[in-house]
């Protein structure tokens, strides 16, 4: 049970609980192919990749005062349109991951054309880095996402700010989703962020999910 509004929690499952699917049994073939799936999987970790680390800096944490991830097709297509559409970024890292829906190149030189989740840093301050994610991450792959990424960057004074989308159908609220002009932006924050907020806060019951709730 969440103790404040915007804290993760992992809800109930009822998997296995169904009748129907605990008479449904599993086939030889779906236990090879679900098997030789997970081998993929845990064989190919996930990698990050970061062009300027080539000359043996890569012990050194990425000095980073902002962070802007973009989670989604449609999060990752509004910084291509409004803020990479112009010579201020350049390409300086990659993820490279393998699932059942994203298969990224097996190179060690991943190009922009053969990864679906890239970093970008400002030209004219290294220290503004973006992510633009618009991949599927597995649940099982997202702690490990984070660790990798999170995992090369300073901790203080670092400002995260996560982009995604959602269907306006998801959105609960007690008027008609009809009659809401779409599309709209709401924010979540953490008691750390003490700065403006641009936009209305996310209202209960809304929640977020998978990798930008991660």
């Amino acid at each position: 049970m969440a103790t404040f509004f915007g804290e993760v929690v992992v809800a109930p499952s009822r998997a296995g609980l169904d009748e129907e699917e605990e008479a449904r049994e599993e086939t030889p073939e779906d236990r090879e192919i679900r098997k030789e799936i997970e081998k993929k999987r845990y064989r190919r970790e996930i990698d990050v990749l970061w062009t300027w680390q080539a000359g043996g800096c890569a012990e050194e944490p990425l000095v980073c005062s902002r962070f802007i991830v973009a989670i989604g097709r449609n999060a990752a297509a509004f910084l291509s349109s409004f803020i990479l559409d112009s010579v201020c970024w350049e390409v300086v890292g990659v993820v490279k991951l393998w699932n059942e829906w994203c298969r990224t190149s097996s190179t060690t030189n991943v190009l922009p054309t053969d990864s679906f989740c890239l970093f970008y840093r400002l030209i004219s301050d290294p220290t503004v880095l973006l992510c633009q994610c618009s991949c599927y991450v597995a649940e099982d792959q997202q702690f490990q996402w984070l660790e990798k990424v999170f995992g090369s960057m300073q901790k203080k004074g670092l400002q995260v700010t996560i982009l995604s989308t959602c269907p306006v159908a998801d959105y609960k609220t007690q008027e008609s989703t009809l009659t809401l002009v779409s599309p709209f932006l709401k924010a979540l924050k953490t008691k750390e962020f003490q700065e403006e907020v641009c936009c209305p806060l996310l209202e209960q019951p809304n929640i977020v999910r998978d990798l930008p709730a991660a």
